[in-house]
Formats: structure tokens, sequence, C-alpha cells
């Protein structure tokens, strides 16, 4: 028999996760950071899926897609709020709840509305913020304000 050589298979992710609060693509160079925030939102009932950078969030956000997902905003590659604007400008992810869990300079703060990105998480944080903030916005619930002056949410909302 001649030698077969097969492509690794990429996992499939069902549409719907049974038993979970939903699915979330969580997106950090850090691997500390990506197993601390996966741990909390698992033991919280979601299923988690991670990515080192954004050029791998974009790769994997079609086959898992997520109901959240979090960007760190410094990453190699592609950082959090390119591919926030990626997400953003794609008609199939531009629905998509995007948090930022990241420092929290004002600069990234600013860019985060810019970006259309749903809500931001300062480094560090309160594993209940992240619990918190993640079920408001996999339940589509309005989360508090970005920077205090605007309302989260999309840049459109953001401009006046």
């Amino acid at each position: 028999m001649g030698k077969t050589r097969t492509q690794p298979l990429r996992p499939t992710y069902p549409r719907s996760v049974s038993g979970a609060c939903g699915r979330v693509l969580v997106v950090d160079d850090n691997k500390v950071i990506r197993q601390l925030i996966r741990v909390n939102l698992e033991l919280e009932g979601f299923e988690v899926v991670t990515a080192a950078d954004g050029v791998e969030c974009l790769d994997l956000v079609h086959q898992v897609c997520p109901d959240v997902i979090t960007l760190d905003v410094v990453m190699p590659r592609l950082d959090g709020l390119q591919t926030a604007t990626r997400l953003r400008s794609d008609p199939r992810t531009s629905h998509l709840p995007v948090a930022i869990i990241s420092a929290g300079t004002q600069y990234e703060v600013d860019n985060s509305v810019a970006a259309g990105v749903d809500a931001f998480l300062a480094k560090p944080f309160e594993p209940s913020e992240l619990v918190r903030l993640v079920r408001q916005l996999a339940n589509r619930e309005a989360p508090p304000s970005i920077d205090g002056r605007h309302p989260a949410g999309r840049a459109e909302s953001a401009a006046g």
C-alpha cells in the first residue's frame, strides 16, 4: 500500500455549545494572560478558544464563530486595534462584540473608540470584572462607558 499524507485537521466548532454561556475568542500574545482569562471564563461556564495575535484571530474567527472577542492591544504581526478595525470592516464579523483588555493608556482608550470596540477593560483587572463584562457582551447588554465621555459601542455612536 502506498503512503498517504493527510493534512492536520483544524478543529471544528459547532455553532452553539450545549451547557455553555457562550464562546469567547481570547486574543493575547502573553500565554499567561491568555490562560488567566481562559480559566476565569471557563469557571463561569464559557467555552474559550485562544489566539496569540491578530493574524491568528482573523484566521480562527470564522471557524470558531465566537459570541465575544477579547483583544490585547500590543501584539506582534497585527495589534488589537488593527484587528478590531478589520473585524468591523468584514460584514461576517462586524456584529461581534469586541472588548479590548489592555494596560489602559488614554491613547488605547481613544483609539479603541475609533476602532469601534464595544468595551475596554484595563489590566490588571479583577476576574469578576472580566466575567461581568464578557457576560454583558455575550448577552448583548450595553457595557459601561469606555472612556467616561462616550457610551460604549461602535465608533459611529461615539463620534459626537
